[in-house]
């Protein structure tokens, strides 16, 4: 047993979850949870309408825009079902039971396929570690007496059946997009869904950035966060049914970066038309207030649409190593923090004050996580830091990296970044052995998307459905192309899919 003790009202390291809290006032309506209800068969409904690829985007894609965040079905001994672990789960069902398509989930790369093995199987040695419960107790007075504040339970056998089936389902887009989307018809298929899913979200976003972000109020009864976080610059950010507003702007710039590379490639006579959507969606971008994600499309904006594949690649690349290593340059104080913070300083004071408490977290979670470096601290928000008096959470994580290293420590954060960083590898490599005449013109650009997002994820929890399907396509496409190297047969655009209709029950 870990005992935390303070006196008068010292902090102590400790822990609970760092997702908002619903009041009893502030609860999901019927609206919430039939949503999630019928979600399955609305994805059953787009497989027996449309190609296999569009389907499962879309079953995908729409879940996460549409479906209400934090809302859940909280089963025994199995993770919680919402908006993303439903649409995962039955996308997976659907192709398995209801088409005639023979699921082969496993990478041909043997190092995917050990991230993939490694990252579901990270959760045994954390929970198999702590055991043990974190008792809060409190000294009062002169004298020695403990009284009991709060307790957060240790891990058991029973938790990690949960911890697994999660971590599975989270892989889920993935495995499948690694199958099914890694064809040059795929590639373009994912930039298209992306460009068109910003281009229809940009609607509610418009509107709650003239009159205020309440649609998941509306409709799904209750707000899924810190309503004046919304507030900005004398207007509002849009959030409309995502976690936060951070994650609406870094999609708005996936939609435009996604546009730029379609009309890039578009016929001379239709380009101008794309444009048009690039300049309307760059638009939208700037309304959302977001500094990281306008900075994200100012710089790979020109990129997309002017430089060559293998510029972007690299860069991709330089991206991925960043956030994979970011943990070593912060332990080592190789991460220029104060050059950061004036930078921001210059730009914003109020950008900068947000920076700083997000790099004051860090820092205490750093120290919390290097009690346990191996395989962290585990579930129950036993990563975080509390009051051991009160109880009260002293620390917020913001970065996917921090979390995900305080609670599956070096080992799971290494497989789950380095799946991610994998595919941006493998297009590198190819393009250091055979050159960018043999990639698909769509790969490039989706390599830059899946970079900005692991830089993002180092300031924000963005990772989402959609970084996995953008990764497990790039996956799919670079295994392609080693393959068609170790046979010499270079032509990867030639091996697509099928377009006939698959049976669908």
């Amino acid at each position: 047993m870990v005992i935390c003790t303070a006196k008068g009202s010292g902090a102590s390291p400790g822990c609970a979850s760092a997702a908002p809290d619903l009041s009893k006032d502030n609860m999901p309506n019927p609206v919430a949870y039939l949503m999630l209800l019928i979600w399955p068969f609305i994805c059953l409904g787009l497989f027996r309408n449309l190609p296999l690829q569009r389907a499962l985007i879309w079953s995908i894609m729409g879940g996460y825009l549409f479906l209400p965040p934090l809302a859940e079905f909280n089963l025994p001994l199995v993770p919680a079902f919402d908006k993303v672990s439903i649409p995962n789960l039955s996308v997976l069902l659907i192709i398995w039971l209801g088409t005639n398509e023979r699921l082969q989930l496993w990478p041909s790369s043997r190092i995917a396929a050990l991230l993939v093995v490694g990252l579901v199987l990270s959760a045994i040695p954390t929970v198999l570690t702590n055991s043990d419960p974190i008792l809060f107790q409190s000294l009062h007075g002169m004298e020695p007496i403990l009284f009991p504040v709060d307790v957060l339970p240790g891990q058991s056998i029973r938790d990690l059946g949960s911890v697994l089936i999660g971590q599975i389902l989270t892989l889920v887009p993935f495995l499948l997009a690694r199958q099914f989307l890694a064809d040059e018809k795929g590639l373009r298929e994912l930039l298209f869904a992306f460009m068109l899913g910003g281009l229809v979200y940009s609607l509610p976003a418009l509107f709650e950035i003239r009159f205020s972000p309440q649609l998941n109020t509306w409709i799904y009864g209750f707000f899924q966060h810190s309503f004046e976080q919304m507030m900005r610059d004398g207007g509002f950010r849009p959030i409309v049914f995502l976690p936060h507003a951070l994650w609406l702007a870094l999609f708005m710039c996936i939609a435009l970066l996604s546009a730029a590379a379609l009309a890039r490639q578009a016929p001379i006579l239709d380009r101008w038309k794309m444009l048009l959507w690039v300049g309307y969606l760059a638009v939208v971008l700037y309304l959302c207030k977001s500094l990281a994600s306008q900075a994200y499309a100012l710089l790979l904006l020109p990129m997309v649409l002017l430089t060559p594949a293998r510029w972007q690649i690299r860069l991709a690349l330089v991206f991925a190593t960043v956030a994979v290593i970011y943990p070593v340059l912060r332990n080592a104080g190789l991460v220029p923090l104060d050059a950061i913070l004036a930078q921001a300083e210059a730009i914003s004071a109020d950008r900068a004050q947000s920076l700083g408490y997000r790099f004051d977290n860090e820092e205490q979670l750093l120290a919390r996580a290097a009690e346990k470096p191996w395989f962290g601290w585990g579930g129950w928000g036993r990563n975080l830091i509390r009051d051991a008096t009160s109880g009260n959470i002293l620390s917020v994580p913001d970065g996917r990296w921090i979390i995900v290293f305080g609670t599956f420590g070096w080992f799971g954060y290494l497989c789950e970044m380095g799946l991610l960083a994998l595919p941006i590898a493998l297009i590198g490599v190819h393009l250091w052995r055979q050159g960018d005449a043999e990639l698909s013109p769509w790969v490039a650009p989706m390599t830059l998307i899946l970079g900005i997002t692991m830089m993002d994820m180092l300031l924000n929890a963005t990772l989402t459905p959609l970084t996995w399907l953008s990764a497990g396509a790039i996956l799919g496409h670079g295994e392609r192309l080693a393959t068609a190297r170790r046979t010499g047969y270079l032509h990867p655009k030639g091996a697509e899919m099928s377009t006939r209709r698959r049976t669908v029950f």
